[in-house]
């Protein structure tokens, strides 16, 4: 079986991700990162996700990026906004997505892996730079010239099975896979127990999915608001 890295953050665009590789027929390693987000109930679950659906190994890795700030995910002074609002929202995490390749690139390496999987998406989503299919093929091709299996004619290729998706059509292909979306944990200010808040982007995007899927949502929430 080839190898694959897959970027696993717990949440549901992340879970599908993961079913699409092992569907595929790679041996799927999981990397997860503690970057210094404010809460940690999407380790947790991307930990369940990789232990249910069956990883040949999912490694969490510490980062500091958060250390730097400019991020509401990140800094408790900067309030998560209820609606994404006009332009890149202040969730966004400056070159997250970048930081997250090249250790994915550096591992599926040391793997001899074949492909990583991302699960960025353009369709339903909060305007992130690093969500776009520009920046995937600005990452391909350096990844192309930068790593030894690229000179050598063996890349890896970067796949984004998600990236033309609506969420209502990536639930779809999750529930035919035999997703269990309960134990994915997708909102940006999730408490301890992983419940979410309903009011955040990720928590939009996620509702109406659900919704325009005809898919019961299975999301626990938080009792204080509603």
């Amino acid at each position: 079986m080839p190898r694959a890295v897959v970027l696993l953050s717990g949440g549901l665009d992340s879970a599908t991700l993961l079913a699409i590789a092992l569907e595929q027929g790679f041996d799927c390693y999981a990397l997860s990162f503690d970057y210094g987000q404010l809460h940690g109930a999407e380790l947790v679950a991307a930990a369940g996700i990789a232990k249910k659906l069956g990883v040949h190994e999912h490694r969490v890795m510490a980062i500091p990026i958060g250390a730097l700030g400019g991020s509401a995910l990140t800094d408790n002074t900067i309030a998560i906004p209820d609606k994404g609002g006009v332009g890149i929202p202040v969730t966004y995490v400056p070159a997250r997505n970048t930081v997250f390749l090249s250790l994915a690139l550096a591992w599926a390496e040391v793997l001899d892996a074949k492909a990583i999987f991302i699960g960025v998406n353009a369709i339903d989503y909060s305007g992130y730079p690093d969500c776009r299919p520009e920046f995937i093929s600005a990452f391909q091709a350096l990844s192309n010239v930068a790593t030894k299996q690229g000179v050598e004619g063996n890349p890896i290729v970067i796949r984004t099975p998600l990236i033309d998706l609506t969420k209502a059509e990536i639930i779809s292909q999750g529930i035919s896979l035999g997703l269990d979306y309960s134990i994915t944990v997708s909102c940006y200010q999730a408490d301890s127990l992983g419940c979410a808040c309903r009011r955040c982007d990720a928590c939009n995007f996620r509702i109406e999915g659900f919704k325009t899927a005809g898919v019961p949502d299975p999301t626990r929430y938080q009792t204080s608001h509603g």
